[in-house]
């Protein structure tokens, strides 16, 4: 007994729980030496702990538990070789999510940021060149309600999460251009997320380049209809065909506040001079 270990020296030693060596023990992965028949306490001998050593690293490179009990039944350096570097695969890629994951998550403080500055564009109309970009987008069902629209917003997330596909984190809506000559706002009949441009799915749209009119919506969105009337005035007055349907996009939303007050969508046109 002097040259083992009990639960509470391996647990101190390795920083690590006593409730975690006992599952470990109850899943087959790491059985102590010897348990006490009248008592039940759990000793460990010292090479115990280092194999204890080699199970904690591979969890922290990422193996998963059962990964780890079936490699420990026999391992070699061969077989040690093969896992580590099927593992530095695994490593490589989930570097490369979270590169994605960077870019976008800068990209919304980026966003937030410039919202700051959208109350001085409140009611001002926008008229400029856009850069082509990508919506992966899903049909609303009808009635066209909040309901409906929320509905299909989280089902684009939830592809995409699965997907892994190279979305930003920021959602929008298609009005179409009809139901906002009926005073419709908002019934939207698609949702969607900007997206890079990707083959990986088919349900991906391209917005062209070019003329657009837009304005600023603060508020929450059951208001969004006096800003509409605002932008349809204004290309009225001015000259401008408007040639869409309507694109809102969420600058501010319930992604990033909970107070309808603060939040902020972009409505977009494309238009031409006429």
């Amino acid at each position: 007994m002097n040259n083992l270990f009990t639960i509470g020296e391996v647990s101190k030693y390795q920083n690590i729980s006593k409730q975690t060596l006992i599952f470990y023990d109850k899943i087959g992965l790491f059985r102590p030496a010897y348990v006490d028949p009248n008592n039940g306490y759990r000793y460990y001998s010292s090479s115990q702990i280092d194999y204890l050593d080699t199970i904690l690293i591979m969890k922290k490179i990422g193996f998963s538990l059962g990964e780890i009990k079936e490699h420990m039944q026999h391992y070699t350096i061969d077989s040690s070789l093969l896992a580590l570097r099927k593992q530095l695969t695994v490593i490589d890629q989930k570097i490369q999510e979270l590169r994605l994951i960077r870019s976008r998550v800068q990209h919304r403080c980026d966003q937030m940021e410039s919202a700051r500055t959208c109350g001085e564009k409140e009611n001002m109309v926008i008229v400029e060149k856009t850069e082509e970009q990508y919506i992966l987008f899903r049909a609303v069902d009808k009635p066209y309600t909040l309901r409906e629209i929320s509905i299909a917003t989280k089902r684009c997330f939830s592809d995409s999460f699965q997907k892994q596909l190279p979305i930003f984190f920021q959602c929008g809506v298609i009005v179409p251009f009809d139901h906002i000559r009926e005073g419709r706002f908002t019934e939207a009949t698609q949702a969607f997320l900007p997206i890079e441009k990707t083959d990986h799915v088919s349900n991906i749209r391209r917005l062209p380049g070019g003329l657009c009119a837009s304005i600023y919506h603060i508020g929450d969105y059951l208001s969004i209809g006096h800003s509409y009337k605002k932008l349809l005035d204004y290309c009225s007055l001015h000259s401008l065909e408007i040639l869409s349907d309507s694109y809102e996009f969420c600058i501010n939303d319930y992604i990033t506040s909970r107070d309808e007050n603060e939040y902020i969508t972009k409505i977009m046109f494309y238009v031409r001079e006429s």
